[in-house]
């Protein structure tokens, strides 16, 4: 084959490290930037959003970024970025790890749909259960005692 193509639909997922967490005001203007640096990947940002913690990424990944260095770089990029938005991000910080989910075309909808209703899916599931959920629905294996502790 003289050409390369894919188009490999991932949802991403990670959180806050500690007690400063994303203000609601600044949740748009943080999911716009973090937009930005994926489409600086090659990537197609597709939805984003987060209650507010964690943040859901869906996206089409370039077939030229591996995931590991793409999530380090979003996280470590919009990291710096949030910090100088006001003064009480000074100590903003990402927990180090992340959940990457390959997603069905059959299932983008769904997932978009998934991730824009944050708000009202928290306020029946905690951000623990549902990551728990991701977990065992794609079958990764875990040691619990490691998913929470930086």
């Amino acid at each position: 084959m003289a050409q390369s193509l894919s188009q490999l639909y991932v949802h991403v997922i990670f959180h806050v490290k500690g007690h400063t967490l994303i203000r609601l005001n600044d949740a748009e203007r943080i999911h716009t930037y973090m937009a930005g640096i994926i489409k600086n990947h090659d990537s197609i940002p597709i939805q984003i959003n987060g209650m507010p913690d964690p943040i859901h990424i869906l996206c089409i990944l370039s077939k030229n970024v591996a995931l590991a260095q793409f999530v380090q770089d979003v996280k470590s990029i919009s990291s710096v970025w949030i910090k100088g938005i006001d003064p009480y991000y000074h100590r903003f910080e990402w927990q180090r790890g992340y959940g990457g989910f390959s997603v069905s075309p059959s299932l983008h909808d769904r997932t978009v749909q998934y991730i824009r209703n944050q708000a009202t899916h928290h306020r029946k599931i905690s951000f623990k259960e549902e990551y728990l959920w991701f977990l065992k629905e794609y079958g990764i294996e875990y040691d619990e005692r490691y998913l929470w502790n930086e």
